[in-house]
């Protein structure tokens, strides 16, 4: 039993179970329900034909129609483009984004030894922590991966041999660049109030303390329209905004262009799940301590849960948090119109950067008169 144990512990199970038990299910309907709210906002009736016999569920299942669409669509890869990197570019905007789930701690440690008991003051035997990646600079390294993922755009657009593709890509990179400093500048409020950047400690920080949103609520704000831009969601979606320009995967067909709308959908789950552990606690449920007592204004209750119980309710928390997230995303693009170019960089330079810069330095004011 413990060498069982020790499997589920390794990084590679866990992340196993995150993104194909949750990312990639989420990120699938994510496609549906993006569909499916923009009829209902538009008043249409939105997808509904896709079925398996007499079963349509709403037309939840236009998504595996077009899984099987994408795998069986020709594979076409125009006469100059330079094969490999044509090759490379889908696989770089889809593989960061997976990698970044490293550092999310989407729950709590588990006592496979006390699961069904309550958890006792000083537990003992083997543990499961439910994080894959504890680094001191866990969101530096969110960053960095992040970089990589730009590479994938400025790519498809040069291996393509299509110099309107190389100007999508060009517009795509400089949109995703711009607007990574005033994100990144923006979680550094927190990380001044919490001391750290590793997002299992900002997690056990708002246990103890208050959530981010409470201490840092401007950096939610500036946070979430950056990322917005970040993966060219609308009303930040100019490099995909097929009807006025020519998008940097404009040659990509198939299973590649697949990669491309999955790592869109991919990256907004993974941002909602950021927010979810910066700013709201992440999978911590409010008045419930990990031993399983419920604290609220003051009052303890007489009784505890069973630690498997408290697991349970925080991985639901977790995911419920993470889902709402992806829900106002997709409510936003929806709600407002699209940017043009110039405003899109007005925006992230002259408008998020000085806003960011001002909330650190407030920030860092205030923590000195309390200090």
């Amino acid at each position: 039993m413990d060498t069982l144990y020790a499997i589920l512990d390794w990084p590679g199970t866990k992340w196993l179970l995150l993104v194909f038990l949750f990312v990639m299910p989420v990120a699938s309907l994510l496609t549906w329900a993006e569909r499916r709210q923009s009829a209902m906002m538009q008043d249409r009736l939105g997808p509904n034909r896709a079925n398996i016999g007499p079963i349509r569920l709403w037309g939840i299942l236009h998504f595996v129609a077009d899984a099987l669409k994408m795998i069986k669509k020709e594979d076409f890869i125009p006469a100059g483009a330079h094969k490999g990197l044509f090759a490379l570019a889908p696989v770089l905007a889809l593989a960061p984004v997976l990698v970044a789930f490293a550092i999310i701690p989407f729950g709590p440690v588990i006592y496979p030894h006390h699961f069904w008991e309550v958890l006792p003051r000083n537990p003992s035997g083997p543990t499961i922590d439910l994080q894959m990646l504890e680094i001191d600079f866990g969101l530096l390294f969110y960053f960095a991966i992040l970089s990589i993922a730009n590479f994938g755009a400025t790519i498809a657009g040069w291996a393509s041999y299509n110099k309107w593709a190389l100007l999508g890509g060009l517009r795509a990179s400089s949109q995703m660049m711009s607007y990574e400093v005033a994100m990144g500048l923006s979680l550094m409020g927190v990380f001044l109030v919490m001391g750290s950047l590793e997002p299992g400690a900002m997690v056990d920080w708002q246990a103890e303390h208050h959530w981010g949103v409470v201490v840092q609520p401007f950096a939610l704000f500036l946070f979430l329209t950056a990322s917005i831009a970040e993966t060219k969601r609308g009303p930040f979606d100019l490099p995909e905004g097929e009807p006025e320009i020519i998008g940097y995967f404009v040659e990509y067909s198939g299973i590649r262009w697949g990669m491309f709308f999955l790592a869109e959908f991919i990256e907004i789950v993974f941002v909602s799940m950021v927010m979810t552990t910066v700013f709201f606690g992440g999978y911590h449920v409010p008045f419930l301590d990990p031993d399983g007592a419920f604290r609220a204004f003051g009052m303890e209750t007489a009784y505890a849960l069973p630690h498997g119980v408290v697991v349970i309710l925080q991985l639901l928390a977790f995911g419920l948090k993470t889902i709402l997230f992806c829900a106002l995303q997709l409510a936003i693009r929806w709600t407002l119109p699209r940017f043009r170019a110039d405003q899109l960089l007005e925006l992230g330079w002259k408008r998020l950067l000085p806003l960011a810069l001002a909330n650190l330095m407030v920030t860092a004011f205030v923590l000195l008169l309390l200090m």
